[in-house]
């Protein structure tokens, strides 16, 4: 049987047919690995959450002096790393010494003078015993010439003049008591401590603590920025002169949607890529999710809620602040504040 030969047009014919089978099942692939895709992206994410809107972090504290004064000393650079204990500057302490000299100096003088009002009380309290037996002695002599008044063995002068011996010698003990009472308060003495010593040692106490803040020292390791002062420029008290970064404590605040919310716990361990340093995986950990979001639309203005009219068909989801504290930093690897990051929160194992 001889076959027919086939047609160019034939061949053409099944070529297309083929090319369509190919297609739709290429299609059908497609379709299939984007679904299989979709699945596995969405199982990820609900199993290892993740983000690209994170930035590291770490606590700032601005240095101020505790003491206005120039600036005689300035040990530090910006940039400059520095360990907890170092100088950073100096306040021109001689103000401060002075004033500290006069502290101790007025401390010797009070103690003087509480040596001056002891001798003042002693001098009191003996008035008073002389003043009580004199009180004492007045009234046991009235009480004996008073009966004599009615045999008329004495006159009623004498009487008289016994008896006003008697009040003058009480009303003389009554000042000798309050003379002493005086004395013992201007003394300051109050059972065992003296406000008048203890006031100049208070002074003394401030006076030294003066002095010493004039010296600045670093309060943690950390890294000095925004330097922008020089020696001879005045320092004011309570006034930053510039900021150290925390070196002690690093995170990463990762924005997460809150849809992912409920697959993140604190405790849960993450990896965290930076862009600084491509390639190489830092381990964090959950400190805490974000409790609160502040929202223009509906904040309250006066005493009244503002609430914008709003057409939106598409509802976004929040994103809240999640804090992954960072491992200490490795010295080829230091963090920087401001560091963009990714974020992934590893499943519970």
């Amino acid at each position: 049987m001889v076959q027919e030969p086939v047609s160019e047009e034939q061949r053409l014919i099944a070529s297309k047919r083929w090319q369509r089978i190919l297609g739709r099942l290429v299609g059908l692939s497609i379709v299939a690995g984007a679904l299989l895709l979709t699945v596995w992206v969405f199982r990820d994410l609900s199993t290892r959450p993740r983000t690209d809107d994170a930035f590291v972090r770490a606590n700032t504290v601005g240095i101020a002096p505790h003491v206005s004064g120039p600036i005689t000393v300035l040990r530090v650079v910006d940039n400059q790393a520095v360990k907890q204990g170092e100088v950073l500057f100096v306040v021109d302490p001689r103000p401060y010494e002075a004033a500290f000299a006069k502290a101790e100096a007025q401390l010797l003088m009070t103690d003087l003078e509480i040596q001056g009002f002891e001798g003042a009380v002693r001098a009191a309290e003996a008035e008073v015993l002389r003043r009580e037996a004199e009180a004492e002695y007045a009234s046991q002599y009235l009480a004996r010439v008073r009966p004599l008044l009615e045999n008329q063995f004495v006159t009623a002068d004498q009487v008289f003049e016994a008896e006003s011996a008697a009040s003058a010698a009480v009303a003389a003990m009554a000042r000798a008591e309050s003379e002493l009472d005086q004395v013992r308060m201007e003394s300051g003495q109050i059972g065992e401590v003296n406000a008048r010593r203890k006031r100049a040692q208070a002074e003394l106490l401030e006076a030294k603590l003066n002095l010493d803040y004039c010296t600045v020292l670093a309060p943690f390791d950390g890294y000095v920025t925004n330097l922008n002062i020089a020696v001879g420029e005045y320092a004011n008290r309570g006034k930053e002169v510039f900021a150290l970064v925390d070196n002690r404590t690093w995170y990463v605040m990762a924005n997460f949607r809150e849809v992912y919310l409920e697959g993140i716990r604190p405790g849960m361990k993450a990896e965290v890529y930076l862009m600084s340093y491509p390639g190489h995986v830092f381990e964090g950990e959950v400190q805490g999710i974000g409790w609160a979001l502040w929202q223009r639309n509906g904040s309250t203005v006066g005493i009244l809620p503002d609430v914008e009219p709003s057409l939106n068909w598409v509802r976004l989801a929040q994103r809240f602040p999640v804090r992954v504290v960072l491992e200490p930093p490795h010295p080829d690897f230091p963090y920087r504040m401001g560091n963009t990051a990714v974020v992934t929160i590893k499943s519970p194992e």
